[in-house]
């Protein structure tokens, strides 16, 4: 493509950008909130009509259970490529807003100010599709589409994906392409735009404990085993104050990093002062007390978190009780190698072998990690691109220190995934006052349209 046709599809990218604010508005104030089953069929047919209005082929895939599958194809325009196939992979679904007296305006309302529009599902992930459906729309109005183009759009994403390997089992074919971008990305501190070609795998746990049917008086604590304590005491035996998780065989799985894996990511700029500015961190971190380079902890090493802890009372005031029982969420980020299944094992062994036999450990959710093959010339058409498109510099991590599906779309579609969206440093993605910049919103359109063109001429 001539740099003067580069100009003009540029040029329309940015008014489709625009003009999709009124439908991305309309988007965001649905509460699709997975967790809570919520406007769940009323977003399926709005990201139906959203896609058959840019003309694609659509199909609701709802036969295996669980929210349903949206699957869409455009064909590539006449003068396209039609041997090449992009996939887009997106979800429909939001975390819940809680809490909501965090929020400085309605989470699901869309609300405009200075430039950044805040609403549930901005950056995570609706804003993302938007911006896709964007690029679309300004190829088909200029040079036409370059290449067929795919999407999978779920809406269990924010609840773990549990029925999405069945419907990509049965579905492969279907959605069977030659390359895949993924649902998530933003800009960094520095301006610069992170991209990742891979995923920490996630599993999650709950641990329980109890020593009677009902609470009993907290008087009674001289003669009766407390629940919340045997799960704290549990917990220390599982992770040491300085951070090792002793947990026995939990780094039994892991596929060592190579050496050009490792170099790669300590290339990788870490911007702690960023960091503590968006969550306020108020304790040193973790790595600098153990003298660990922070890029390889976030990218290369497991964790071990309590997410949230119930016992007891409490409320307001006082109640002195001793509790019936004591529950807890684990989260494990794992990396290449590690199963949640083998981390069960692990744990029921280790409680036994200390003598929290009595405590009960269960699997709620898990995925494994992914990593494409930094090798693959996609990863470095995808940085190139992003460059051209934000005219900034663009960081290829090698994966993601969050979770997602990526392992299961390799099983069954064997395809290299990078992962790239509409977020900033202050998306706040999960939390209150989630939100997006407008400029960010149409420079990422403008980098689908240019990796579409591109990909399609390889």
């Amino acid at each position: 493509m001539s740099n003067n046709m580069r100009e003009q599809l540029k040029h329309a990218v940015h008014d489709q950008a625009n003009q999709s604010l009124e439908l991305l508005d309309h988007y965001l104030n649905l509460p699709s909130v997975s967790a809570q089953h919520r406007a769940i069929p009323e977003t399926v047919a709005f990201v139906s009509d959203l896609l058959t209005g840019i003309g694609a082929e659509v199909k609701v895939l709802d036969d295996l259970g669980g929210n349903p599958v949206i699957y869409g194809f455009l064909p590539a325009g006449d003068g396209g490529n039609p041997a090449k196939t992009l996939l887009f992979y997106d979800h429909y679904d939001v975390q819940p807003p809680d809490p909501l007296d965090e929020w400085d305006s309605e989470p699901f309302e869309a609300t405009l100010k200075e430039g950044i529009l805040y609403a549930r599902g901005t950056a995570d992930n609706k804003g993302t599709l938007m911006q896709r459906i964007a690029a679309i729309k300004a190829l088909e109005e200029t040079s036409g589409l370059p290449c067929n183009v795919k999407f999978l759009i779920e809406g269990e994403e924010e609840i773990g994906s549990p029925s999405l390997p069945v419907y990509l089992k049965k579905y492969a074919e279907l959605f069977q392409s030659d390359a895949c971008i993924w649902e998530f990305g933003s800009t960094d501190a520095k301006e610069r735009v992170q991209l990742y070609a891979g995923i920490k795998g996630s599993a999650y746990y709950e641990f329980h404990a109890k020593s009677a049917a009902i609470d009993l008086h907290s008087s009674l604590a001289a003669v009766v085993d407390n629940p919340a304590w045997r799960l704290v005491q549990a917990l220390s035996s599982m992770k040491n104050q300085n951070n090792d998780i002793t947990v026995e065989g939990f780094y039994d799985e892991i596929e060592a990093p190579d050496e050009e894996l490792i170099k790669l990511v300590r290339a990788i700029p870490f911007e702690e002062e960023a960091l503590r500015d968006t969550y306020k961190i108020t304790r040193p971190l973790i790595t600098a007390a153990r003298g660990e380079v922070a890029q390889d902890a976030l990218m290369l090493a497991p964790t071990f978190t309590i997410c949230g802890m119930v016992s007891g009372y409490t409320g307001e005031g006082t109640k002195t009780v001793l509790p019936k029982e004591a529950k807890v969420k684990i989260d494990c980020r794992m990396v290449p190698g590690q199963t949640g299944e083998h981390l069960l094992a692990c744990f029921k062994r280790h409680l036994a072998r200390h003598g929290f036999s009595d405590i009960t450990v269960d699997l709620i959710e898990s995925q494994r990690a992914y990593r494409s093959d930094i090798h693959d010339p996609f990863l470095n058409l995808v940085k190139k691109t992003a460059e051209e498109a934000y005219e900034h510099e663009a960081i290829m991590y090698p994966n993601s220190a969050g979770t997602g599906p990526m392992y299961v779309f390799n099983e069954y579609l064997h395809l290299p995934i990078v992962s790239t969206g509409v977020g900033w440093v202050q998306s706040k993605a999960h939390a209150p006052n989630e939100s997006i910049r407008m400029n960010d919103y149409v420079n990422g359109s403008v980098h689908m349209a240019y990796l579409l063109t591109d990909f399609a001429a390889e």
